[in-house]
């Protein structure tokens, strides 16, 4: 499972206990609200959950996060300790998400992101990866 961390391959293969994905969850709803995001982005970026659902969360009543949203927020995870490294200033890395980038054709990350499917967020990741890959 090349391009994967060990963590995300973990992730692909068996699910993650009810206590690490809410930890996973508190910890990349915190980090969209460093991204500036808006509900709707949220929802799209993390599966498409009810709104009830993503309230519940936001709640902190966090119960059965489906496999799929599982993947996701280790990719969001990944993306971000990937920004920490390469900025050192945490705030530029929270912009770079929305920034226009050559690599996405012109596009921001959170665009790409945007399109929905867990592969998009992986791509993401797997780039930063790549980028950081060089140092």
């Amino acid at each position: 499972m090349s391009g994967f961390s060990e963590v995300q391959s973990r992730f692909l293969i068996e699910e993650a206990t009810d206590l690490e994905s809410a930890a996973m969850l508190r910890a990349v709803l915190n980090l969209f609200e460093k991204w500036g995001l808006k509900t709707s982005e949220i929802r799209i970026l993390l599966g498409s959950p009810a709104e009830r659902t993503l309230q519940r969360w936001r709640s902190g009543q966090i119960a059965g996060v489906p496999h799929d949203t599982v993947y996701r927020l280790g990719c969001f995870l990944g993306i971000h300790k990937a920004l920490r490294y390469m900025f050192s200033a945490p705030e530029r890395g929270y912009e770079w998400v929305k920034k226009p980038n050559a690599a996405f054709g012109g596009k921001s990350a959170l665009d790409k992101m945007l399109q929905g499917a867990p592969t998009d967020i992986a791509e993401i990741r797997a780039y930063l990866d790549a980028e950081r890959a060089g140092w």
